[in-house]
């Protein structure tokens, strides 16, 4: 078994490598132009075009059963607690789901770098860009406002496996002194906890049903996915994006996730799997712990 597990690592750790060689080799190439249709793109661009193409596919298969949340609210106080997660960039035409954990920080300072730079912006500006100021939060915005923004506006949503959020929200101190086991029950216990944005659900977070997101880009791979994400927006393919660390942090947190995911007895990773169950549904977690030793089989 732990031949076979050896065997399972380094097989994605070649897959890794292959992601990072095809990174290289899209900044190598200077006549690389997206708009181009005459252009052959790079296989690796294909390859990860075909992954969004999958995961958006899989999105609307369970939109489609659950029917969840695919109308805007016509009221303003309603659509603007239902988006009360969606951060806007106006200066780059962006909207984002604010996730914590699951890469949105990088992505930030990723926005922020850009916005500096005067001469960086979309080679085709949207037709409402002239009605949005400053503000960041999309539920600031008038009904009217929100509408035009969410079919103009290109729209990014971060996800990450569940136990490994509920892994770095322990590690990063949100337990006040509880051990995990402790931790976990007091989520699961209390319903004010359950909202908390640090572990509460991405659908119930996000709303993927109503809004349309362009691009799904999951924690572990964010580094070649964000600057396929950045050519197709058609920004300048010669920008310099920062490491995206989140495949490091990800490897260092394997050991720590299987000591935790122990610590826990069946019934609270029942409990966990049926809290979990829609991200489990509307997204796919190539490595779940949580999904894979417990949701399919119902036995640690």
């Amino acid at each position: 078994m732990r031949f076979l597990h050896r065997v399972f690592i380094l097989a994605f750790l070649g897959f890794i490598f292959l992601l990072w060689w095809g990174h290289l080799l899209w900044r190598n190439q200077d006549n690389l132009s997206i708009m181009d249709k005459g252009v052959d793109l790079p296989p690796m661009f294909d390859m990860l075009l075909h992954i969004q193409q999958l995961r958006k596919k899989r999105l609307r298969s369970f939109c489609s059963k659950t029917g969840k949340n695919i109308r805007l609210p016509s009221t303003q106080n309603e659509a603007s607690h239902l988006l009360s997660s969606i951060t806007v960039n106006n200066k780059l035409q962006f909207l984002y789901c604010r996730t914590p954990a699951t890469g949105v920080e990088d992505w930030e300072q990723l926005l922020e770098m850009l916005q500096e730079k005067e001469n960086v912006t979309l080679q085709i500006p949207i037709a409402y860009h002239h009605q949005f100021g400053n503000q960041k939060a999309l539920s600031l915005y008038n009904l009217t406002s929100m509408e035009s923004m969410l079919k103009s506006y290109t729209k990014v949503i971060f996800i990450r496996e569940p136990f490994q959020r509920l892994t770095s929200a322990y590690l990063h101190g949100l337990a006040g002194g509880l051990s995990f086991e402790e931790f976990i029950q007091n989520i699961l216990d209390n319903s004010s906890e359950k909202n908390r944005a640090e572990w509460a659900p991405l659908v119930t977070q996000c709303h993927p049903c109503l809004i349309q997101y362009d691009y799904i880009l999951m924690f572990g791979l964010l580094g070649n996915e964000v600057h396929h994400l950045i050519l197709r927006t058609g920004l300048p393919k010669n920008i310099q994006i920062p490491e995206f660390i989140d495949a490091k942090v990800r490897w260092a947190y394997s050991w720590l996730e299987e000591h935790m995911f122990h610590e826990l007895s069946l019934v609270q990773k029942q409990q966990l799997c049926h809290f979990y169950r829609l991200d489990f549904a509307a997204f796919r977690f190539p490595f779940s712990m949580l999904w894979d030793h417990t949701c399919t089989s119902g036995s640690n």
